[in-house]
């Protein structure tokens, strides 16, 4: 840990302020991202059938709500800045926690900045039609994040008010195409499409698990703004279980929206679903003012990945394996402005060299995954090491066989992905493991005693 010295000569408390409507809009925006205008599509051609299809989103709704109970616990019982950090330094050893999280955070960039282009794609050609496309996207990807940085670095308050409007619209939005169900023709009979290969329905299944739960993903980082809420015990878990039931109805609204405006064959071929349904419902016409709202719906992801990444460096600082400046807390803003700075030159390092982010991303959801079982596993950690003083923290129902069928699925997607893609999932466990030298660095420049 860094030396009491060091603790006094920087700024480490971060005040309590954000409320319970905060946190559920926190939670909520780091579930709904891009993901589920762009990967229903995906589903729907390794699905094959309508039944499949809404098989594998009810399925990744409820291991996700489970999920949701397993880190209200979690972070009910150990509420710190930076908590999927602290979590695991807790449970199993700094080297470990460092090794899950540098890679995690880095990926995380790589998802935000990817995020950020998909948004883009939509605003380029209505704002300039007549330039190079891929300049335009980076050119406003790059802007865009930008404009996210000024905005957190005026203080979490602020952002937070920001990322409510964010997320009004992009409701909205998915509000909007819920309509449809009543507004345009059923399409239920193109209930099947080709599956790609020999597959028969259970392996076609276990392959939907993957766009599914990368979609359903991003609730675990609700545990990084623990020392940003007040009365965290209470209010985490409240907001976690509530911002997940939310996710959880407006995805298989949603989705049972699309098949029904589109039909499996008509989604399974989109590739701007939101477009093509809002097109059914109001024609062309509305395509500029759609490429506007889903560049403010990136907009809101992009503004809570940057909100919540750099508490994950700020508790790994705690921990002496990064330097102390990355503790350093502005006392007026509540901003961790090393932090942030270092997480958004990620981002923008990679807008810059996006043409790798799609590789980048194959073995996130492989990591992922071993991750998602390592946190879940810690309920098990933190149950054994339960005091009396522990009275107040929520205790989700059904342990412990639910939490072992979350860790279960999730071990399944590890070995889906291991399976039909083992170079991707191999790379992904070499940059792990080459977290574990870094560690050691960075504990050697900080002469933290602490192995």
């Amino acid at each position: 840990m860094i030396d009491k010295k060091t603790l006094e000569n920087i700024t480490t408390v971060i005040r309590p302020s954000l409320r319970f409507v905060d946190l559920t809009v926190i939670v909520v925006s780091l579930v709904i991202g891009m993901g589920i205008f762009r990967t229903p599509a995906e589903v729907a051609q390794k699905a094959g059938s309508y039944e499949v299809f809404i098989l594998a989103w009810v399925t990744g709704a409820i291991v996700s709500m489970i999920g949701a109970f397993i880190f209200a616990e979690v972070g009910s019982a150990y509420p710190r800045a930076g908590g999927f950090y602290q979590i695991f330094s807790h449970c199993y050893h700094p080297a470990f926690a460092f090794m899950v999280n540098w890679i995690t955070v880095m990926s995380n960039a790589a998802s935000t900045a990817l995020v950020a282009v998909m948004g883009s794609e939509y605003l380029a050609p209505l704002l300039f039609p007549a330039w190079d496309h891929d300049m335009t996207v980076g050119l406003i990807s790059a802007l865009s994040v930008l404009i996210l940085y000024f905005v957190n670095m005026a203080g979490i308050k602020v952002s937070a008010k920001i990322l409510t409007v964010l997320m009004v619209v992009k409701i909205s939005l998915l509000l909007i195409m819920m309509i449809s169900i009543f507004m345009l023709p059923e399409q239920l009979e193109s209930s099947s499409v080709a599956r790609t290969g020999d597959m028969g329905w259970m392996q076609a299944f276990g392959l939907c698990f993957i766009p599914v739960f990368f979609t359903y993903g991003g609730y675990q980082q609700t545990m990084n703004f623990g020392g940003d809420v007040k009365v965290a015990q209470r209010t985490m878990p409240r907001a976690i279980i509530v911002g997940m039931l939310l996710v959880m109805v407006i995805y298989l609204m949603v989705n049972y929206a699309y098949v029904h405006a589109l039909g499996l064959s008509g989604l399974a071929s989109s590739k701007t679903i939101a477009a093509d349904i809002n097109v059914l419902l109001f024609g062309e016409k509305i395509l500029p003012w759609i490429s506007v709202i889903m560049f403010i719906s990136v907009l809101a992801y992009v503004n809570v990945s940057v909100m919540s990444n750099p508490r994950i460096y700020y508790a790994m600082a705690q921990d002496g394996v990064m330097p102390a400046t990355f503790m350093k807390v502005n006392s007026r803003t509540q901003v961790q402005q090393s932090a942030l700075t270092l997480f958004v030159i990620f981002i923008l390092i990679t807008l810059y060299f996006s043409r790798s982010i799609g590789d980048l991303l194959k073995f996130v959801m492989f990591f992922d995954s071993i991750a998602f079982m390592a946190a879940a596993y810690s309920i098990f950690i933190f149950r054994r090491k339960a005091t009396i003083g522990q009275n107040d923290v929520f205790r989700m129902r059904g342990y412990p066989w639910l939490p072992m069928v979350f860790i279960s699925v999730y071990a399944i997607i590890s070995g889906v992905i291991f399976y039909h893609d083992p170079t991707t999932a191999l790379t992904g466990f070499v940059l792990f493991l080459g977290g574990f030298p870094l560690y050691k660095l960075f504990v050697s420049i900080n002469g933290n005693k602490k192995e």
